[in-house]
């Protein structure tokens, strides 16, 4: 999930602030910085993380259109895109996974988003709005104005009222799926139910008051907190905050047939086969500082295995030398040769992804520790990542803090995993003989992907190795995580993915460790729900300083890894994307741990 990366103390916009400790993976190819030194899953070695020296908040020049030019670009032709997974949501409050983002940035716009330049930096930038924001009051006001001359795709004016519409309604009912920190932090809910605030959303006539939502004019809004939130212009960058058209909100119904703003629009859709996006003749280049949009047309086909992605971009035949994918890693059949032979290297973006892969543990069904401990010891690191590639897939986790973040330890390995990825299955074993429990039924679901039914096999027999009884079930990708999202959802174990929005552990502990966060939708897949934690994540929440604030993220992670045991940390993503050969500016943005997507060409005949 989405899945990304700023925090400090009380700041004016634009001001540059560098992240003390924070690690960024760069790209190893065809992208900034390079590296090399740290091994991953089976010990060949991998790109090394590096410094983050600095992310800036934009100011009203640099959040001027049109977008830094990428040198050689051209415009027109179309983009082939091959995917595995279709998307399962449209409407921007439902997107919160990595393959729905990266389609909503090339048709949903919001208030600010985040630009990759061309000198390798990063920075907050105002998307509809002229600036990161005008902070006040100790960061617990920002003012936000929209742009001149913003438009839906349908031509109508981007106004204040769709922006408050659009935080309004996700407090509604049938939002379920996206993220969830604004509407906490416009509620001062600590973690408990937002929804409280306004439960209907705006349907039935009732509005956030102007002592929290304020819009003045039809190109103003001002957010009002309680407490300082002085990562709101990074957390406003989301895909899931993009803007809502109050007039074509068709509520359940707007997750099919959204009215977008970014520069293209879908001419057609069929779920699980394939999308037209064509040009929005209404977005205007000089309003966006972030969007290239070079290509006339991306026609998008889904159910592409990564065997079936990769073969057909190393044959570069036909319309596959026009053809990238945003989600679709390198299988590992065919990963060692492309990463070894020049001829595909030179077609080959490479980096990081802020992904943690686990195997959630049900606490509400395995309450005893001891139990769960069994769970951890057993499961094979190395069976899991080699389903994924190996070393092309990712690096052996210790922990739930990824290398990019500032907080993350690299010798961190409580249970002994990264020193015996094999797993411990002698260890577990008598875990279970001391908690009575051989023979304990496990009820495991995963999706039908490949690689996770590969993973699947080698967690379910090391399991029995150890002593349980493990029941495999599988559904299919685009329902994954609406299944293990239903809090009585049935299953004792099921692995999950989840990445930093931005750099900071604010948005890994409380999504995924809040206890009072458990609801059908949300992210806290374990059921943890301690005392301890929840009194933790308030007071961390407080702390301005960002090196303090991250040391304390990462002493909580370990408490609830250590103590509660609610998951077992598998790998740290990394993604490899070939490219045909007539695909020009590909570069692996680190934001998204993928190419971006907005600065690629089609290399004319």
């Amino acid at each position: 999930m989405s899945k990304r990366t700023l925090r400090r103390g009380g700041r004016a916009a634009g001001v540059t602030f560098a992240l003390v400790g924070a690690l960024i993976l760069s790209a190893c190819s065809s992208g900034g910085g390079g590296g090399g030194g740290d091994t991953g899953g089976n010990g060949e070695e991998s790109a090394a993380p590096e410094e983050l020296a600095s992310i800036s908040f934009g100011t009203a020049e640099q959040s001027q259109g049109p977008a830094e030019e990428v040198e050689g670009a051209e415009r027109g032709g179309t983009v082939t895109v091959l995917q595995e997974t279709s998307p399962d949501h449209l409407d921007p409050a439902q997107i919160y996974v990595s393959h729905e983002s990266n389609l909503a940035r090339l048709i949903h716009r919001g208030l600010t988003a985040v630009r990759l330049g061309n000198d390798g930096g990063y920075t907050v930038v105002g998307d509809l709005a002229t600036d990161s924001g005008q902070v006040s009051d100790e960061g617990r006001t920002w003012t936000y104005t929209l742009k001149e001359g913003v438009t839906f795709n349908d031509g109508t004016p981007i106004t204040s009222a769709d922006l408050r519409h659009t935080f309004e309604r996700q407090f509604a009912p049938f939002i379920a799926q996206g993220p969830t920190y604004l509407q906490q932090w416009l509620a001062n809910s600590g973690g408990a139910d937002y929804r409280e605030l306004l439960p209907e959303g705006p349907y039935e006539g009732d509005h956030l008051p102007d002592s929290i939502l304020e819009t003045p004019d039809d190109r103003t809004i001002v957010f009002h907190f309680e407490e300082p939130q002085n990562d709101l212009p990074y957390a406003l960058s989301i895909a899931g905050y993009a803007v809502v058209s109050e007039a074509g909100d068709t509520r359940e119904q707007y997750d099919q047939e959204p009215v977008t703003s970014g520069p293209y629009q879908i001419e057609e859709f069929r779920p699980g086969r394939s999308m037209t996006l064509v040009r929005n003749e209404n977005w205007d280049p000089a309003t966006d500082p972030a969007r290239n949009a070079y290509p006339d047309r991306y026609e998008i086909s889904f159910g592409h295995s990564r065997e079936d992605s990769t073969s057909r971009l190393m044959a570069d035949n036909g319309d596959d030398q026009t053809a990238i994918t945003f989600n679709n890693g390198l299988d590992a059949g065919n990963g060692p040769t492309v990463m070894d032979d020049p001829q595909y290297r030179e077609r080959l973006v490479d980096g990081f992804q802020p992904y943690v892969a686990t195997l959630a543990i049900n606490m509400d069904r395995i309450t005893d520790r001891t139990v769960r401990e069994a769970i951890v010891h057993a499961v094979p690191l190395n069976g899991v990542l080699n389903a994924y590639g190996g070393t092309i897939g990712g690096q052996y986790a210790g922990g739930i803090i990824s290398p990019l973040l500032p907080g993350y330890q690299e010798d961190y390995d409580p249970f002994g995993k990264l020193a015996a990825p094999q797993g411990d299955i002698e260890r577990a074993r008598e875990l279970l003989e001391e908690a009575d429990a051989v023979g304990y039924e496990l009820n495991y679901v995963h999706n039908t992907a490949a690689e996770d039914q590969e993973a699947a096999v080698a967690i379910a027999d090391a399991l029995e190795s150890a002593g349980f009884q493990v029941n495999r079930s599988e559904v299919p990708p685009e329902t994954y995580y609406d299944t293990i999202g239903v809090v009585d959802n049935g299953y004792d174990i099921y692995r999950s993915s989840w990445g930093h929005d931005w750099l900071s552990g604010a948005t890994v502990i409380p999504p995924l460790f809040d206890g009072r966060q458990i609801q059908d939708g949300a992210s806290n897949y374990g059921h943890v729900d301690d005392e301890h934690v929840n009194a933790e994540i308030d007071r961390i929440r407080q702390i301005t300083d960002a090196a303090e604030a991250a040391t304390e993220w990462a002493e909580l992670g370990a408490y609830i890894q250590e103590e509660l045991v609610p998951f077992v940390p598998t790998f740290y993503y990394r993604q490899t994307i070939l490219h045909g050969s007539r695909i020009g500016g590909a570069v692996f943005n680190d934001d998204i741990g993928s190419v971006d997507m907005n600065r690629i060409y089609v290399i004319q005949d």
